[in-house]
């Protein structure tokens, strides 16, 4: 399992915001790549990139600030999410050094979408589910669907797709602590790796999300993304990490 930072783009700067709400954002730096290289000093990974202008406009908006990012680490691991809605966003990014796509509401409404994905980018798809009350939100949290995050990760079993991003809506941004009971809810039936998201707002989160990591079936825990608490200083990337590797 690893601890992955998260860099929040808006406007061409790394900002987190609080519950998905454009309108209320803190704005940390106005260089994101040199963030990334800082996230990686730190001892990260690999790095969540999500272009929030992007997730709205339903295309690419921080794309330049993503690909200048990975050239300027292209030995660190990217996930970007975001506006990506075709497979020429995909090819681009793919093209351009960054490791994983994270496809949020084209999964969402048309899962046989992330099938052709996978088929063209065998081990570089996530899905990412965002959920409000169980139920998983789109276009940016903006909207909010009838179906739940479990039921969802169901219909992706079988497409090769090697991650689920879980983000509880409730918790982003709000300091309060990871959803654990959610996040093991769907690890438990879901085959693939889950990356929790949300709340991660200590090491105490940390610990707890270790210590059900392996589920007793499912994919298990591979991951946890944070933001504010590494920008605010509440979580250490590398206490974190080394806590998770002992």
């Amino acid at each position: 399992m690893i601890v992955i930072p998260a860099i929040d783009l808006k406007d061409g700067q790394c900002v987190r915001l609080k519950q998905g709400r454009m309108d209320d954002s803190t704005v940390f730096s106005d260089n994101p790549v040199e963030m990334a290289r800082h996230w990686q000093q730190q001892g990260a990974r690999r790095l969540h990139l999500v272009d929030l202008n992007g997730a709205f406009a339903g295309k690419p908006v921080n794309g330049d600030i993503v690909k200048a990012i990975a050239a300027d680490l292209p030995d660190l691991p990217l996930q970007i999410g975001g506006g990506i809605r075709n497979m020429e966003i995909i090819e681009s990014y793919v093209d351009a050094g960054v490791n994983f796509v994270i496809i949020g509401t084209r999964a969402v409404e048309d899962p046989d979408f992330v099938k052709m994905a996978c088929r063209e980018f065998p081990g570089q798809v996530i899905v990412g589910l965002d959920a409000k009350d169980g139920r998983v939100a789109t276009d940016g949290w903006a909207a909010v669907s009838e179906t739940t995050a479990t039921e969802l990760a169901r219909v992706f079993s079988d497409f090769g797709v090697s991650a689920i991003v879980y983000t509880d809506i409730s918790r982003d941004g709000m300091m309060q602590g990871v959803n654990v009971e959610a996040t093991v809810a769907l690890a438990e039936q879901s085959a693939i790796p889950v990356i929790a998201s949300g709340g991660i707002t200590s090491l105490d989160d940390i610990a707890a999300l270790k210590k059900v990591a392996r589920t007793r079936t499912g994919g298990g825990i591979s991951g946890a993304i944070t933001g504010r608490a590494i920008y605010e200083g509440t979580l250490d990337i590398g206490e974190a990490q080394r806590l998770l590797d002992s």
